[in-house]
């Protein structure tokens, strides 16, 4: 047994549960570059190595996408949608309804972080002009996003990385994640729309929030790559990493976006922190470590190529390590036909279970945080733990039907 690499697994794999590492000021991104790099300076890994186990396809699909995400932060789309959705003359309900629809179709568009990083503080400002208590708000937009990226292959990064590593159709996961998002966005209206009945208001003072200046031919030139960019991942044979790269290029030849503003709102520690885990992971595989691993758990009956098993240890497994570190630990076990879908579904939906449970709750709950609304856990699991039991429960009942048709053929 190579203990050097195992050591290095579980130092990494360590620190996406604890989310830092006690002493230093190292987060998750830095914690899996650290354990790439020990692997290169102990000889474990050359570099050749190390660059052949990053999937380049994956990290070019996440770079494209998040330049056509800054396209619309950039234009002031999200401001623009948000303050307005706000201001809209309907009731509490109605308006909870029309913000979980809106961020759960952005999400499944665009990256769900991105989403919630550019309307959390916009949703304050326009709740409190309101004098709307803000935090149910606040939770069905992290709920929304992470539910309605379900729904795709580009709605957040797992499962950029499951569509690409295991070269699934667009179209043909559409088919199995977008009915158990649609029921799972229903769900979570009903759901805060009961636990918050009759708290709706509050007496905070209103406050302003900066944002870019809305800026109509942006957006629409935003909208227009995006509508583009998705009608050639449903149609064309093109790769999609490709396509996103493309659709990159087009948008960074602007005339009056500077490409240092786009650039600067790319997600380079997400970025780093795939590039990392590719590294760890695949020296972890390459020492048969990982093989041995799922034999030890197959002996127990724990059958991880089976979508049962897998379904049942990926929500877990998700919320210990984070959703991305637990999807790249599992992809080898995707072999199943339905494994995509179960991995994809199961790796998403977990992650409203608890605040840490994915990057968007985060970013949400910070994004408060900074303007003097708090969402303690507590706050959060009375949405988040209802929310996610009832769209599993729909994601499995819909995985095992899928699974039925394809055994019959």
């Amino acid at each position: 047994m190579n203990w050097t690499i195992l050591l290095v697994f579980l130092f990494v794999y360590l620190g996406m549960i604890l989310g830092r590492l006690p002493g230093f000021a190292l987060d998750r991104t830095g914690i899996a570059l650290l354990g790439a790099l020990l692997l290169l300076v102990t000889d474990q890994l050359t570099l050749t190595e190390a660059w052949l186990a990053v999937d380049v396809p994956t990290i070019a699909l996440l770079f494209g996408l998040m330049i056509v995400s800054a396209q619309f932060r950039l234009g002031g789309f999200y401001s623009r949608l948000t303050l307005g959705l706000a201001a809209a003359d309907r009731s509490p309900e109605r308006l909870l309804a029309l913000m979980i629809a809106a961020s759960g179709l952005l999400s499944a568009l665009l990256a769900n972080d991105i989403v919630c990083l550019a309307m959390a503080p916009m949703l304050v400002e326009g709740c409190l002009r309101r004098q709307l208590n803000p935090r149910p708000f606040l939770l069905a937009l992290a709920c929304a996003a992470n539910v309605g990226s379900a729904a795709t292959l580009i709605g957040n990064p797992q499962n950029m990385l499951i569509g690409q590593s295991l070269e699934l159709s667009f179209a043909g996961y559409l088919l199995d994640g977008g009915l158990p998002a649609l029921l799972g966005l229903g769900l979570t209206w009903w759901i805060i729309a009961r636990v918050y009945r009759g708290r709706w208001h509050c007496e905070l003072p209103p406050l302003k929030v900066e944002a870019p200046v809305y800026d109509p031919w942006q957006t629409r030139k935003g909208f227009l790559v995006l509508i583009l960019l998705v009608a050639a991942f449903l149609v064309a044979p093109w790769p999609r990493e490709l396509l996103a790269l493309a659709a990159a290029g087009f948008l960074l030849s602007s005339r009056h976006l500077a490409s240092r503003r786009i650039l600067a709102l790319v997600d380079w520690q997400l970025l780093v922190l795939f590039i990392g885990l590719f590294i760890v992971n695949q020296a972890l595989a390459d020492a048969g470590l990982l093989a041995q691993g799922m034999q030890a758990l197959a002996a127990t009956g724990v059958d991880l190529h089976q979508p049962g098993w897998l379904f049942a240890v990926t929500v877990p497994l998700a919320n210990l390590v984070s959703n991305v570190p637990a999807t790249l630990l599992l992809l080898p076990a995707a072999t199943h036909p339905l494994a995509g879908p179960v991995l994809a579904l199961a790796s998403t939906l977990a992650g409203n279970l608890l605040i840490v449970g994915s990057i968007a709750n985060i970013i949400v709950v910070d994004q408060a945080a900074r303007l003097g609304i708090t969402i303690d856990w507590r706050e959060h699991a009375r949405i988040g733990i209802p929310v996610t039991l009832a769209t599993l429960t729909v994601a499995a009942l819909w995985l095992w039907w899928r699974a039925g048709m394809i055994a019959g053929g």
